[in-house]
């Protein structure tokens, strides 16, 4: 397939940084525009780009540049929206992500996984069975590992396994993968999204470009999900947590059932899964049927059930002091991640919420926190809105810190309750990113047992 000469690459994250380092040894002219300043950046990586050939634009966008290329790559964090890309696009200048540029180029069957919530623990979850299996899998994507560094190998694997966000999939064109997955979909990210439906129809682009001969997995108990009929001839199979007509993986006597056309049912037990809640048994169904259909052993599919310790910062138990609690749920960055993640208890619960707000109604999570949190406390930009809404109906304090918040969450609690971290909020405001807010959140708790045992 034919590279473009003039390629701009808006934006130098994770992403963004992989696109330009193929393209350019690809042979393309490569230009990085990037808002941020030349400070804001290891300088290892800006004299590493400009030693391969790759041209700087930082602190701030030029137009010039975008109208002059060829193709522009727009990293999944960057607004489709700012002027220069409206003027671009104006212009008939082609502008896609990285994942569509590297699918372009990919060889191997791709399984592509998105949702609101739990796209990362169902792709580790995919990979681990198939990797059980005997297969040789790339796990990536919106992850952390963009496709372009698996394109750029030998494409050896068996599989490629993608997570892939809703602002990836706004940029596809091409992209169309043998197998798709989506988990659910619940409001979020309404500050890049003029509505929840424009938020869900993007989720839905991941099967827009199937046809006959691949496969579309949808949850059935979500209630966006369960209209969706796709009309490209892809075999859809949908699972729930209660026996219903059409359902292929379902909940029986704790245990789940899995059937697939012309096959015989298989139980697969949960006595020994370690994920709390019933969204991580859902999310279980989503991967034994991608893992089913695929022909895994169900021995290889029970083994990982049996050992998958979850990933870091999803409803992680972080330790007692006291006889209390703490677990870390940093990644729980909207409203339906923490009421899922507060649901996942029975036990008293002080929560911990607050940071970047994304558009959200909070009243939703007052509203399912009032069965189970005894206290709340708040943090960052978002801890005002976040008391309006609460209002008198579960009492509430401020913090200034996350080491503030641990200790007034602490002071609140009694033994036997749960602190929770479930931000239901971006972290920007006060952390680089969910993962360092929850170490913090560890940090803090670690900080606050060892001042508890020097008091004791």
């Amino acid at each position: 397939m034919k590279i473009e000469k003039n390629v701009l690459v808006v934006g130098l994250g994770q992403s963004g940084l992989a696109a330009a380092r193929w393209l350019v040894r690809q042979g393309s002219q490569v230009t990085v525009s990037e808002k941020r300043k030349k400070s804001d950046f290891n300088n290892d990586v800006a004299a590493d780009l400009l030693r391969s050939g790759v041209k700087l634009e930082l602190g701030g966008h030029k137009i010039k540049s975008f109208l002059e290329s060829d193709l522009i790559v727009v990293s999944p964090g960057v607004s489709l929206d700012i002027k220069p890309l409206a003027q671009a696009r104006k212009q008939g200048v082609s502008i896609i992500g990285e994942i569509e540029l590297a699918s372009r180029y990919l060889k191997t069957p791709c399984i592509a996984v998105t949702g609101t919530n739990g796209k990362s623990t169902v792709v580790n979850l995919i990979g681990e069975m198939l990797r059980k299996g005997g297969k040789r899998v790339f796990v990536g994507g919106n992850i952390g590992r963009p496709l372009t560094y698996y394109i750029e190998g030998e494409q050896n694997a068996d599989y490629v396994v993608l997570e892939i966000s809703s602002f990836q999939l706004d940029t596809i064109q091409t992209f169309s993968p043998l197998m798709a997955l989506i988990l659910n979909v619940s409001p979020d990210h309404l500050d890049r999204y003029a509505d929840y439906t424009s938020y869900a129809r993007s989720k839905e682009r991941i099967f827009a470009n199937q046809g006959p001969g691949q496969t579309l997995i949808l949850n059935d108990d979500d209630p966006w999900l369960r209209e969706v009929q796709p009309k490209n001839g892809s075999t859809v199979y949908r699972y729930g947590l209660e026996s219903k007509p059409e359902r292929y993986a379902v909940l029986d006597n704790g245990n789940i059932v899995a059937k697939l056309p012309g096959e015989a049912t298989i139980t697969f037990h949960l006595d020994r899964f370690s994920l709390p809640g019933s969204h991580n048994r859902a999310n279980l169904m989503a991967a034994i049927l991608i893992s089913m259909t695929l022909k895994m052993s169900p021995a290889a599919i029970q083994e990982v059930i049996d050992h998958f310790k979850g990933l870091l910062h999803r409803i992680e138990r972080v330790g007692t002091v006291r006889g209390v609690d703490f677990y870390n749920d940093s990644k729980a960055t909207n409203i339906d991640a923490a009421i899922k993640s507060i649901a996942s208890f029975s036990k008293p619960v002080v929560l911990i919420a607050g940071g970047r707000d994304k558009g959200s109604d909070y009243h939703p999570l007052v509203e399912a926190a009032s069965e189970k949190v005894k206290r709340a406390v708040f943090l960052g930009e978002a801890s005002g809105l976040l008391s309006e809404a609460f209002g008198n109906k579960i009492s509430w304090s401020m913090a200034t810190s996350m080491i503030d918040a641990v200790s007034l969450a602490f002071n609140q609690a009694q033994k036997g309750d749960v602190v929770l971290l479930a931000p239901a909020c971006a972290s920007f405001d006060m952390f680089k990113d969910f993962n360092h807010r929850g170490e913090v959140f560890k940090d803090s708790v670690r900080r606050l047992k060892n001042g508890v045992k020097e008091n004791s």
